[in-house]
């Protein structure tokens, strides 16, 4: 069952397509990926913001490690996952600026790319600010929950005391300095994209499946993802057909902050 799943997250390809390789029928294998993606989505432990001090020490040592940058446990942005047509009544709320169906999903990912936080429910066309202004993880920032700690985040995002953005106008070399090493301690989750999707081309090519099966999926690869870093599994190899399609998927313009809230536009990866 499990070889099955991993065929499936690891080419992309439809269903019908790993039923005949693995000598089973569509039905059989569809039915066999949603059982091993249920239990991979439960399995909590493998995504998870780190929720004691010494958890949040060792994190934070680790982006201080990269660029002097202090109180940092986690970088944030978000990314697009290819989809087909969700159909239904507002199928152009998933057509990207790009013009392609997408949902766009935001992580917060540590120093060594493991992925801590994950929200897979936005369509394409949203912006990343409003899908964490609506996320459970920045209630949490706002209550305190996680100390003094931070997140760093893209221009795109607004500024809050957990919340650094780079300096927009930097003129000393104070603030030069600054956004070197801001820059440089949100990077992990530019190359998290780039690795989870080269570990799962699913999410480079696109899912075809129905909306609702979607998320599980994107739950399921990221829980994945975490565990081939924990057991040191080698970083996949470069691939030019999918280094193509992350490109592509990846290469997004920074959106500034809609104005009032309005939910005008997605911003990048």
């Amino acid at each position: 069952m499990v070889f099955v799943t991993l065929r499936y997250l690891a080419t992309g390809s439809c269903l019908q397509v790993i039923g005949d390789v693995q000598g089973i029928d569509k039905g059989t294998a569809s039915r066999v990926v949603s059982k091993v993606i249920k239990s991979l989505v439960h399995f909590k432990e493998l995504t998870k913001m780190p929720e004691n001090g010494e958890e949040r020490t060792v994190i934070r040592q680790e982006f201080f490690n990269i660029a002097r940058f202090p109180r940092c446990i986690g970088a944030l942005d978000c990314t697009h996952i290819k989809i087909k047509s969700p159909g239904g009544a507002d199928p152009e709320n998933y057509r990207n600026r790009k013009g392609f169906f997408s949902y766009n999903v935001q992580v917060i990912c540590d120093a060594t790319l493991k992925i801590q936080n994950i929200v897979c429910r936005w369509p394409g066309a949203s912006h990343d600010a409003n899908i964490f202004a609506n996320s459970r993880v920045r209630a949490l920032f706002e209550t305190g929950h996680f100390g003094d700690s931070l997140l760093v985040v893209d221009s795109g995002y607004g500024i809050k005391p957990y919340l650094i953005t780079p300096l927009s106008r930097p003129e000393t070399r104070s603030q030069h300095l600054f956004n070197e090493s801001q820059i440089r301690t949100r990077n992990p989750v530019e190359r998290c994209f780039g690795v989870w999707k080269r570990r799962f081309p699913i999410l480079a090519f696109g899912i075809r499946v129905a909306k609702e099966k979607i998320e599980p999926v994107v739950v399921a690869t990221a829980a994945l993802h975490n565990l081939a870093i924990i057991m040191k599994d080698p970083q996949p190899s470069i691939n030019n057909e999918i280094e193509a399609a992350v490109e592509f998927i990846n290469n997004f313009d920074i959106v500034p902050v809609p104005v009032g809230g309005q939910d005008a536009s997605n911003n990048r990866t």
